[in-house]
């Protein structure tokens, strides 16, 4: 469990060092982030996309991408010094935090 909340505090921070549009200060504040997102995705999440089932439907999963964003706007929202400028820099932060999880965890994760 440790090694899984330094992987993704690791990812947060690598992608929020990409983005221009994403700031995290200071920097134990993506130790927070990583948290709070895995928690909104595990609580949240289900719900918008049970509930959002029907647009989904129609826009061909694409959705899916916004609901991502719509996340971590509401972690940007709860959490001080965790910025977000807009909904499009939130999902391509979903998107970018998503390849990064996955990348770190090919070289650094073990087998479940």
């Amino acid at each position: 469990m440790i090694a899984r909340l330094i992987l993704s505090t690791v990812a947060v921070a690598i992608t929020a060092y990409f983005m221009d549009s994403v700031t995290i200060e200071p920097w134990w504040v993506a130790v927070i982030v990583a948290v709070v997102l895995g928690a909104i995705n595990s609580v949240v999440r289900p719900v918008v996309k049970f509930f959002s089932f029907p647009i989904n439907v129609l826009t061909l999963g694409l959705f899916t991408f916004v609901i991502n964003g719509l996340m971590v706007l509401l972690c940007a929202w709860l959490i001080k010094g965790f910025i977000v400028e807009d909904l499009w820099a939130a999902i391509l932060f979903s998107i970018i935090l998503a390849c990064v999880n996955w990348v770190l965890n090919l070289m650094f994760g073990k087998d479940d």
